[in-house]
């Protein structure tokens, strides 16, 4: 089993950067594939991003390719996604997650409690 704890989030201008981190407790967290999600009110759950377990492979959805970067520590028992050129749309809870042996879209065994992000116009 593995706790996730989100942190990074708050409130930047269009076009600004801003960097979330996610720590990990528990054992094997480099067994475990990992992603971000973002959910806007009366929405579902978006995934962002997701990274494989020793993270030399990464997937994002097109809406944010070339934006949003994953990386992870396995060392530090961390994951982080690096957010750049960011546009009012991409206000959101962003929540972090993790899923035992693989990687990629999908469902996803555990979850942080979520940072919020807000980017104004």
């Amino acid at each position: 089993q593995v706790q996730l704890v989100e942190s990074g989030g708050g409130l930047v201008q269009a076009g600004g950067s801003l960097r979330l981190s996610c720590a990990a407790s528990g054992r094997s967290f480099f067994n475990y594939g990992m992603a971000w999600f973002r959910q806007t009110p009366g929405k579902e759950r978006e995934l962002v991003a997701a990274i494989s377990r020793g993270g030399g492979t990464t997937y994002y959805p097109d809406s944010v390719k070339g934006r949003l970067t994953i990386s992870r520590d396995n060392a530090k028992k961390s994951v982080y996604l690096q957010m750049s050129s960011l546009k009012p749309e991409d206000t959101a809870v962003y929540y972090c997650a993790a899923r035992w042996n693989s990687w990629g879209p999908g469902n996803y065994d555990y979850w942080g409690q979520g940072t919020q992000v807000t980017v104004s116009s």
